[in-house]
């Protein structure tokens, strides 16, 4: 596993923060309402509160379907995204067609637990409707080097789920440097990951620039090599449009615009939807 990088020819560039400052500082020329509202169709709409209800995620729903009625102009989101025990309100509630149910799985957010019960949790949820899971990477055995069982994991856990989306989260904050974060990237590939996503959110640092920058090019030596496009999530402390918009810049820059729609790009987020609704209708919005 630690030979993935030869593999796939791929090699860490120099001066990755300077080129990535570079990218994100000009994202302001893709500051226009038709790609402010991209991305709020590549928003996976999240909600991961420990007081989280049916009541509450019903009322999220309800904002969702009514978002048309209130904005006709305004694509939907790609996904609402709860913890296991909401996905079946989710299923119920939600009447606009296209968007997704996503779940967070495998003991999320640490992944401590045994294989067996990540397996089975995964296969709860799709079971009650979701469409895709969100797992952490066992981070703990990524860092002692135990790259055969994280990859192990990982495939189990997509072969439990089937067709549906896996996306993993490398939890990048924590894998302490570039080279790290690349090998993460190709081991849940090769494991058999639908998305690779940046963080959970529940650790600091979240989702950066640099780590996302890093795993396109990981995805792009994927693709290259294999013909199988890998979607990616930067996720976790997303709250801006310009922030979002930075994101965009990178993957457009590194993977071009093939990725530029939702099944391949994903924006995990909470706060950011009522950000992009006010930029784009020029006006303080708070709708969700």
């Amino acid at each position: 596993m630690e030979n993935l990088t030869d593999k796939y020819s791929l090699s860490l560039e120099e001066g990755i923060e300077q080129k990535v400052k570079v990218i994100a500082n000009n994202s302001h020329q893709y500051f226009n309402p038709e790609n402010l509202k991209l991305l709020f169709r590549l928003l996976d709409l999240t909600s991961l509160n420990t007081d989280d209800t049916e009541t509450f995620i019903t009322r999220l729903c309800t904002k969702v379907n009514r978002l048309g009625t209130h904005y006709e102009d305004m694509p939907n989101v790609a996904a609402i995204c709860v913890y296991p025990p909401l996905v079946e309100t989710v299923k119920k509630e939600l009447e606009v067609e296209g968007i997704q149910i996503a779940s967070v799985g495998g003991n999320f957010p640490t992944s401590q637990t045994y294989l067996s019960v990540k397996k089975t949790e995964c296969k709860e949820i799709i079971n009650h409707g979701a469409d895709e899971v969100d797992v952490v990477l066992p981070v703990a055995l990524f860092l002692e080097g135990k790259y055969e069982e994280v990859y192990r994991e990982i495939e189990e856990i997509k072969e439990a789920i089937g067709q549906k989306k896996l996306k993993v989260i490398l939890e990048t904050g924590m894998l302490n440097d570039y080279r790290h974060i690349q090998l993460a990237s190709l081991i849940a590939m090769e494991a058999g990951a639908d998305f690779i996503k940046t963080s959970t959110g529940k650790v600091e640092p979240a989702a950066s620039y640099d780590a996302v920058y890093v795993m396109a090019q990981a995805i792009k030596a994927f693709y290259k090599q294999t013909g199988r496009p890998t979607g990616i999530k930067p996720a976790g402390g997303i709250s801006t449009a310009a922030d979002a918009l930075s994101y965009y810049a990178i993957v457009h820059e590194v993977l071009g615009d093939q990725w530029l729609n939702s099944s391949l790009f994903r924006i995990g987020a909470s706060r950011l939807a009522n950000d992009l609704l006010s930029h784009i209708r020029e006006a303080d919005i708070q709708y969700f």
